[in-house]
């Protein structure tokens, strides 16, 4: 897909909720102090970009007519006044937009704050590389950052085939931990493919699973991907004293008591928190760097769908999510 000329470019367009994308030819953006231009490449689809469609996504702020996706790869064009990290023809990646009236990925163009970004991983497609950053991010901050995460601890992760999921197994297994995950028995194999211990949650109560892993100790950490039943039932998977629950999804109501009487610790995350309010936001292009080296190390592969997706078939990839039929992570092409 190419501009018209260089002052304008297509973009896909959220003028109402619950409506069609409009595919429009818009000004092209222009980079600013601390930004620079990136030339799109590919644009990772999230459950949340349908929920913002939708208008059910009220706690990412987003502004219409607004311009979405989070997640992208691209090259650098142009280099905004103080910009010294990037210089254009750099391949990037990062979590950069599509929300709280910043635009997003789902266009030719994006002016992005250079500290969101990190440069993209040598051996991964566009696609692979605009997989990883939301996902990632996540993953990193519940983990690393507030779990810490390290060699010998032993990590639970709820829902570990999911996006999140599978990044944040690969992500604990690099670290050293000893890794389980609850999923389906039919998930077994791709779970196991990671180096993690799959644990069928469909066949056995937590009481079980807890007893048979850890003889009745609990799990250092316990990371929760799904929310509700999923999230009271990682507060009694936890171990006694010293375990640290981490959820991406704690926006329920919630018992406390079965994580008090346990004396364990509980950290939630809000990975949209730096786009919307402007702090720290170097933290995830910090992270996005240590992406990049578990990726080049071969320890780090974002599942990625085969189908390829356009602009103009945006549709039909959010039915393919809606409807379950992806295998990994939706993607739209811009190449």
């Amino acid at each position: 897909m190419s501009t018209q000329n260089n002052t304008t470019m297509k973009a896909l367009v959220l003028e109402n909720y619950g409506s069609p994308y409009v595919l429009k030819e818009i000004k092209r953006p222009v980079a600013v102090k601390g930004e620079v231009l990136v030339q799109i490449k590919a644009s990772g689809v999230n459950p949340l970009d349908l929920k913002i469609k939708a208008g059910q996504a009220a706690h990412a702020q987003t502004k219409l007519p607004a311009i979405s996706g989070v997640d992208m790869a691209g090259i650098v064009v142009e280099i905004g006044e103080g910009v010294t990290r990037f210089k254009a023809g750099d391949e990037v990646y990062g979590l950069t937009g599509g929300i709280a009236g910043i635009q997003g990925s789902l266009a030719e163009y994006a002016a992005v704050d250079a500290d969101l970004l990190a440069v993209k991983p040598t051996n991964l497609s566009m696609k692979e590389a605009a997989a990883i950053p939301l996902s990632f991010i996540t993953a990193w901050e519940g983990l690393v950052d507030r779990a810490k995460v390290d060699k010998g601890k032993t990590v639970l992760i709820q829902g570990g085939s999911g996006g999140v999921g599978h990044i944040a197994v690969q992500l604990a297994v690099a670290r050293g931990a000893k890794v389980y995950v609850t999923d389906r028995a039919a998930r077994k194999l791709i779970i196991e493919s990671y180096g993690a211990t799959a644990i069928d949650f469909t066949s056995l109560s937590v009481e079980e699973y807890v007893k048979i892993h850890t003889d009745n100790e609990g799990f250092d950490i316990v990371f929760d991907t799904v929310g509700g039943e999923t999230l009271d039932a990682s507060f009694k998977a936890v171990k006694t004293y010293c375990g640290h629950v981490v959820s991406i999804l704690g926006w329920g109501t919630h018992s406390l008591a079965p994580l008090s009487f346990r004396a364990a610790t509980y950290s939630g995350v809000f990975t949209l928190l730096p786009l919307i309010t402007g702090k720290n936001r170097s933290h995830h292009g910090a992270i996005l760097k240590e992406a990049a080296l578990l990726a080049e190390a071969g320890q780090l592969k974002p599942v990625v769908d085969a189908k390829r997706y356009t602009l103009e078939t945006i549709a039909d990839a959010y039915q393919s999510i809606e409807a379950r039929l992806n295998t990994g992570k939706v993607v739209i092409d811009l190449e």
